[in-house]
Order: C-alpha cells, then structure tokens, then sequence
C-alpha cells in the first residue's frame, strides 16, 4: 500500500458541548465503529480508533470498497449495522469474532455497512491541510456514484435543519449531531469538532460496585430496573467520580454490603447460561477478556438518579450513566423500565435513502 496518508490515522474527535452552535456543517452522530478506511487498488484496510485493523470481520466491506470507492483514497466513516430500520449496536459488537467461519457467518446474516463524513486523501493527494468544507465537496463528487452498503453521512450548513436531526434521528438509533467548523482542517487525535448527545435521567437500584483499578475505592455503581416480570435488570454502570468521593462512598455503602451474592437477585452472574434470559452484571467474554468482572453485591435498598443519554435496544444504558443525586424518597420497587422515555421511531432508511 502507498498513498499519501498512511496507516495508522487516529481519528479527528469531537467535544461535547451542551447545544448545537451555530455558523457550523452539521451531520448526524451514527452509533457504530469509527473507521479510517484505506483503498490502494485491492489493497484495503480499515482501521480503528484504536489504531487497530478492523479489516477481517468485515469481509463484506472490503469487497464494496473496491468495487465502490475511487481507486486510491483514505475515507473516515462509521461502520454501522440496521436491523428494521435502524441501528443495531449489539448485532454491530457480535460481529468482532475470533473464529474466521464465524466472521463470514455474521457477514451474510448481519451486514454491515460503511457510512463515509469525511476524506483524508483522493488519488495522490493528501487533504489533510484542506478546509472541511473543501473535503465535504471532494467527498460528495468523489462518491457520487457509491451504492449500499456504501453510504454518504448527510451534511447541512442549515442549523435549524441540524436541529430536526437531533430530534427526529434517534428514533432510528443515532446518538445526536456533530458540528464541524467550516475551516477544519483534519487534526488527527485532538478534540476539534462538538458533538450535541441527547440527555435524560431516569432513578435505578444501586445493586452492587466494583472496585477502581487503582485500589480498594470505589470504580462504578451497578445498576438495575426492574422489568414487567419484576425482576432487577442490570442496565450499565455509572463511573465518573474523583478519588475523594471513591474513597468515601465504600464507606457510605458498607450499610448495604452483602456478605457474598446468595439471596442477590444478580446471584447467577458467573453462570453463562443465565445472561440468556437476564441482564446480568458480567460474564467472561471476547470483549472483557482477562478484565476483572468481580463485584461487590449490595442489598438493593437505594435509589440514584442518573443522567443517560439513550438506551441500546430498549435494555440498557448504551454509554457509562452519570450520577446526578441519591433519591431517598423514591422505593427500589418504583425504579422500573416504564418511567424511561421511548424515542419516537425513524426509519433509517429515510435518513440514507
């Protein structure tokens, strides 16, 4: 492979802010893997954020790259799957699989697709020094003809346009709008864009905690919902807090530390056979591999009010929970999935055509 930018790309990211700014280019925020992809002929390659390759477990793209992507080109994007028109990032996560015959599997029963916003270099020419707005036109004419599952992310300078995304969009499962300054030139690695994420708080039972790696304080808060069948659900974790308060809520929660999980309604975490019918907090896995999952389990007598921003699938928080305040005046019984507020559905069809 020779082009004029090379792998590894970190990616240019993006900083929240708390509404959208005006004066901007505007697109949607997809909820997939971000991917720098690069096509020197056959040659292709997709990296991760990470700077990892991505390319095996996406057999299917490698081959739509090279029958729709310009000859030599380096492409930001997102690789997204849909399920029923919209996105789906637990069927996106499954694809990631050790096994090649597995890999080719997922291939043809959850495809993927790429959606490119952004191109870092077109023949034998690096853009990187180029204005956003110059890219976004060399995109757009560079892949006029892209055919799924190659897509163009919709863009607008039209700030009340970029508004009615935010709203409409994630009843087909995007995470909010992204702004980008007309000017931008790509700055790999630097926090240069603003992202605009939807926020909403809903009150969970803290069930138990894990330790921080640094020590014996406290890492994340575990936490449930209960479902129509009365059950507690783990639906995800929240996790930012300083040293300090770490150090002081082991303390605040010793009260309601169990001495070990029997009589929890999580008890049956390290049995794998459970996570098929419950939403548990943590099982060995791909994705966690050598990771300590341990856990201290509390008695799910208290209630916290967290901030969110969407739920994956209707069953969990997607991204970490932001704790907000204790509710003393709310009952653990009363912490249940019909208190979320459900996005009005999007088809996301109607967003790529």
């Amino acid at each position: 492979m020779d082009l004029p930018v090379m792998p590894p790309v970190k990616p240019m990211l993006a900083k929240s802010v708390a509404s959208i700014p005006p004066g901007m280019q505007y697109e949607a925020k997809w909820d997939g893997f971000r991917a720098i992809v690069f096509r020197d002929g056959d040659e292709v390659e997709f990296g991760s954020r990470t700077g990892k390759p991505l390319t095996r477990y996406f057999p299917e793209l490698v081959t739509a790259v090279r029958e729709r992507l310009p000859e030599r080109c380096v492409v930001d994007g997102e690789i997204v799957v849909a399920r029923e028109g919209r996105l789906d990032f637990d069927a996106l996560t499954e694809r990631i699989h050790p096994a090649d015959s597995r890999v080719r599997a997922l291939a043809e029963r959850t495809p993927a697709s790429l959606v490119a916003f952004d191109l870092l270099a077109l023949d034998g020419e690096s853009l990187l020094d180029v204005p956003l707005s110059d890219r976004r036109s060399l995109l757009v004419r560079a892949l006029s003809q892209v055919m799924p599952p190659v897509h163009v992310a919709p863009a607008t300078t039209d700030v009340e346009v970029a508004r009615q995304w935010f709203e409409e969009y994630e009843g087909a499962g995007l995470d909010g709008v992204v702004a980008k300054p007309l000017d931008l030139r790509y700055r790999q690695d630097e926090r240069a864009m603003f992202k605009v994420k939807h926020e909403r708080t809903a009150d969970v039972v803290v069930a138990g905690y894990r330790f921080h790696k640094s020590g014996p304080v406290v890492g994340s808060l575990l936490l449930g919902l209960y479902d129509d069948r009365g059950a507690l659900q783990h639906v995800g974790v929240c996790a930012a807090f300083s040293m300090k308060r770490r150090a002081e809520l082991v303390d605040e929660l010793e009260p309601l530390r169990m001495a070990d999980v029997q009589g929890h309604p999580w008890a049956a975490w390290s049995d794998e056979a459970a996570h098929e019918t419950a939403r548990l907090p943590g099982a060995p896995s791909r994705w966690s591999g050598k990771k300590d999952l341990s856990w201290v389990p509390l008695r799910p007598e208290r209630v916290a009010e967290v901030a969110y921003d969407h739920m994956e699938n209707g069953a969990r928080f997607r991204h970490t929970a932001r704790f907000r305040r204790w509710r003393p005046d709310r009952t653990p019984e009363s912490c249940t999935y019909a208190q979320l507020e459900e996005p009005v559905r999007y088809d996301l069809t109607q967003i790529l055509g």
